[in-house]
């Protein structure tokens, strides 16, 4: 047998890749399966759900779901919250990644080495999480949302990454005819590097996008007022602790009487949060994978 490239292939090749296309299935099915019920469950109806008779397709379709999650007060208020630490912070983030990791990957900055291996030091060595919240205490960010953005700024594996980026794609051939034209850093920086890193900018605001989104140990810990709480700290109260603000209720009474109506708005809860990270990723999908490449293995 001969394969695309004209070269024939034995019985153990075809049985190896015969055997991970297998397990590839599985673990497709695996991820796809699960996936596929909580979206069923969501646009199906409490009773459906409460019972057991869903798996793949909905059944009994509705969005009751749907209508009493938009409906809360508490869920509007997270969302929003989550839109503003998920925006401010990966602007933040992309901010202070870019201008240490640009001069990192120049030779002519003195002292680069030094600065790198203290930001690596801080990967490897952590004060926990006491010191932690002692030092946030003090700095009296308790309870406000530069609890959120300010402690964890700066990611060093980001840092490493943007810094490989720069060092294989931004030659120092570029900086010196720029230099000859009389350009300045800061100009050199706007107008040539951010221009030619997109990819290593789509897949920095992807992850700390992500981040950022996903959150809820930070705001778990450093906020107290409900009107600060992301999306995930609401999601987490419904799944963990199984209560629900009667907010969401429009009819509490009538809803309540209705036995799979917290099963129903978790699975509704669950595709509501993770919809705009999924609209997010198509947008920056065609610089991620060369992004990540070119920032990891080169350098």
């Amino acid at each position: 047998m001969l394969s695309v490239r004209g070269i024939r292939e034995s019985a153990g090749d075809r049985l190896f890749l015969l055997g991970v296309y297998t397990f590839l299935v599985f673990v497709l099915l695996a991820v796809l399966l699960p996936l596929l019920h909580i979206v069923s469950s969501s646009f199906s109806s409490p009773q459906a759900v409460v019972s057991g008779m869903v798996w793949i397709f909905p059944v009994e379709f509705s969005l009751e779901g749907y209508k009493a999650v938009f409906d809360s007060k508490s869920i509007w208020s997270g969302f929003a919250n989550s839109v503003y630490y998920t925006v401010v912070g990966t602007f933040v983030n992309v901010l202070l990644t870019v201008l240490i990791a640009y001069p990192l990957s120049r030779r002519t900055f003195y002292g680069r080495n030094l600065i790198m291996m203290l930001l690596v030091f801080t990967m490897l060595f952590d004060g926990g999480i006491i010191p932690f919240y002692l030092l946030v205490k003090d700095l009296g960010m308790i309870d406000s949302r530069w609890a959120l953005i300010v402690p964890g700024a700066l990611a060093v594996f980001q840092v490493i990454i943007a810094k490989t980026f720069f060092q294989s794609s931004l030659p120092e051939e570029i900086w010196e005819a720029a230099s000859l034209d009389g350009c300045s850093d800061i100009r050199f920086m706007t107008s040539v590097v951010l221009p030619l890193s997109k990819p290593i900018l789509a897949v920095m605001t992807l992850m700390y996008a992500v981040g950022h989104w996903n959150a809820y140990f930070d705001a778990l810990i450093f906020l107290k007022s409900q009107e600060l709480f992301p999306l995930q700290i609401v999601l987490r109260n419904i799944l963990i602790l199984n209560t629900v603000d009667p907010t969401m209720l429009s009819n509490a009474d009538q809803m309540l009487a209705q036995t799979g109506l917290k099963d129903l708005l978790k699975y509704s809860l669950i595709v509501v949060a993770s919809l705009p990270i999924l609209m997010i990723y198509p947008f920056v999908q065609k610089h991620f994978v060369k992004g990540v490449m070119i920032g990891s293995l080169k350098g």
